[in-house]
């Protein structure tokens, strides 16, 4: 465990430090994009995070190279090997992408061939279990093409939850610590050695968000671009292909006793297949949704849009901070609950605890709907936010009419919710403050 941890924080540190310079060189080669319609920053934004974020895995697998207990990772096994050469060319696709904005095809293409070097390094899925059969080995070709389809599906979902400040980032850290205690459960354990790559890789993923999540929190100071959020979409999917194609779910050795024991000792074999999903489970969300969303509309599914899931939180009158948390809150709920009933599938407390912090999620997430009005005598004592509806919309009449008459006008009020929809200084919606950027871009 001291080694990962040591591995975790060079990460961090390498990660953390390069941030800053990469944003000063983002700035000098000008990958600032201008703000688009759908963007919920304010100002201009450098990119080119994933530079610093590519050092970060570059100082984590040359630290765990020389360390006594997991410089056999290197020696056993080839995956590390396989991962920096994809990670690499994907980085470098996403480097340019972020400066010159490349056609999404051809991202689509050097996504396939990034897996495809994975594969032929020998980072591949051999065999998955499955329920009442067990273990069913792939051919080369299934193997490869289903390695390839889970490569892609998780660059492009981790790609898509990128829209606000600290969220891919985030939820990517709260995947890669689920995934390290999986992981280190099966090394550790159960004796085998062939998961401490998975292990390895979701530690250097924590440590490159760890190190840039500071750069990245609301107010962001830089963008991870496409060279980030592809990379760490690509590192998370290389940990998915090690630990469920490379991890023999015999070699558990689950299955001694009676019956029941057995029953009881299936779900730990099926965790490995299902944890990549559960992790995943609203990026993957997102993805499906957006896809369906813009084929029904008759656009491209590459096409950008509006709808995402935190665009939909902001509406519902959340603030950029907290849609972000709620985000975080229900990645980990699905991760570690996940993990947590893998350990004590027969717990009923598990299965309580999570129902609990479901409900709770789930009046997190409508909390907007129901903020509270004050009594129509306390209306003076309360900020604007906490007053009826009927109150704002009186007011915002007369002093419309005192604008009519030529008098002086009052001083702007706060708009109610459930008046235009506002809610916090950050959430989506009309202001007199802010121009319209949609009209600002059309008439350019």
């Amino acid at each position: 465990m001291r080694e990962y941890l040591l591995t975790l924080c060079v990460t961090v540190a390498v990660t953390y430090l390069l941030t800053g310079p990469v944003r000063k060189f983002a700035i000098a080669a000008g990958a600032m994009p201008a703000i688009r319609a759908r963007d919920v920053h304010r100002e201009p934004t450098p990119r080119l995070g994933g530079i610093a974020m590519f050092g970060g895995l570059c100082a984590g697998l040359l630290v765990a190279d020389h360390l006594q207990n997991l410089n056999g990772v290197f020696e056993l096994s080839n995956e590390p090997r396989a991962l920096l050469s994809g990670a690499a060319l994907i980085w470098l696709v996403g480097v340019l992408d972020d400066k010159f904005e490349i056609d999404a095809l051809i991202k689509l293409g050097a996504q396939m061939i990034a897996a495809g070097v994975m594969v032929i390094q020998g980072l591949t899925i051999l065999w998955i279990p499955v329920p009442f059969i067990g273990t069913v080995a792939l051919t080369q070709w299934q193997g490869n093409l289903l390695t390839v389809a889970l490569v892609v599906i998780t660059i492009n979902a981790v790609n898509f939850v990128d829209g606000l400040d600290g969220l891919a980032a985030g939820m990517v850290c709260i995947a890669a610590g689920a995934f390290f205690l999986y992981g280190y459960r099966i090394w550790f354990g159960y004796g085998i050695e062939s998961a401490a790559p998975a292990t390895l890789f979701a530690a250097i993923l924590m440590g490159m968000c760890l190190g840039f999540l500071p750069h990245n929190m609301h107010p962001a100071r830089i963008f991870m671009g496409d060279s980030g959020s592809m990379l760490i979409g690509l590192v998370l999917a290389a940990s998915t292909i090690s630990i469920t194609g490379q991890v023999d779910p015999d070699a558990m050795a689950l299955f001694a006793g009676g019956e029941r024991n057995a029953t009881h000792a299936m779900l730990p074999v099926f965790i490995p297949l299902l944890l990549p999903l559960t992790i995943t489970a609203i990026p993957v969300a997102d993805l499906v949704l957006a896809v369906v969303r813009r084929t029904w509309k008759g656009q491209s599914p590459f096409a950008a849009d509006r709808g995402h899931l935190h665009h939909r939180l902001l509406e519902l009158g959340h603030s950029h901070s907290r849609a972000v948390l709620i985000m975080y809150f229900w990645s980990g709920l699905i991760a570690f609950g996940t993990v947590g009933y893998s350990v004590h599938s027969t717990s009923m407390w598990i299965v309580l605890a999570i129902a609990a912090l479901s409900a709770v999620g789930l009046i997190l997430l409508l909390l907007p709907r129901f903020t509270p009005r004050a009594p129509r005598w306390a209306e003076g004592l309360v900020p604007p936010r906490y007053r009826h509806a009927a109150r704002a919309a009186e007011a915002a009449a007369e002093a419309a009419a005192q604008d009519a008459t030529g008098t002086e006008p009052m001083p702007a009020r706060p708009v109610a919710v459930g008046v235009s929809g506002v809610n916090g200084a950050t959430a989506v919606g009309p202001r007199s403050r802010f121009p319209d950027r949609r009209k600002a871009e059309s008439a350019r």
